[in-house]
């Protein structure tokens, strides 16, 4: 079992920065891929960034340029620098878990959540 603990959302003008941290304890897998994903209220969870084992990230479109998944394997921590920030960016961030999985692919099933870190963008 994965434990995950988001931590570093706030509030910010448009063109700011933030880096969301995700701090990851529990079992410890060889393969596994690892995600942000943001929800905003009536609207549908959105993937954002994800990373697998392997260090291979991939970004949504939508934030592709301007924002950057990492991870660090000694402090077991996944992050999410976000630079350019636009009100469109505004949400419950959450970071995911998929352990075992050896890549991250479209429709992987994620069992395990964190409690979520809220940005919120202002114009």
């Amino acid at each position: 079992q994965v434990q995950l603990a988001e931590s570093g959302g706030a509030s910010v003008q448009a063109g700011g920065s933030l880096r969301l941290s995700c701090a990851v304890s529990g079992s410890v897998y060889r393969y596994y891929c690892m995600a942000w994903f943001r929800q905003v209220v009536g609207k549908e969870r959105e993937e954002v960034a994800t990373i697998d084992a392997a260090g291979t990230a991939s970004h949504a479109d939508s934030v592709k340029g301007r924002f950057t998944i990492s991870q660090d394997n000694t402090n077991y921590t996944l992050s999410l620098q976000m630079n350019s920030l636009k009100p469109e960016d505004t949400g419950m961030y959450y970071c995911a878990a998929a352990s075992g999985a050896f890549r991250c692919v479209p429709g992987l099933r994620y069992g395990s959540w964190g409690q979520g870190t809220q940005v919120t963008v202002s114009s």
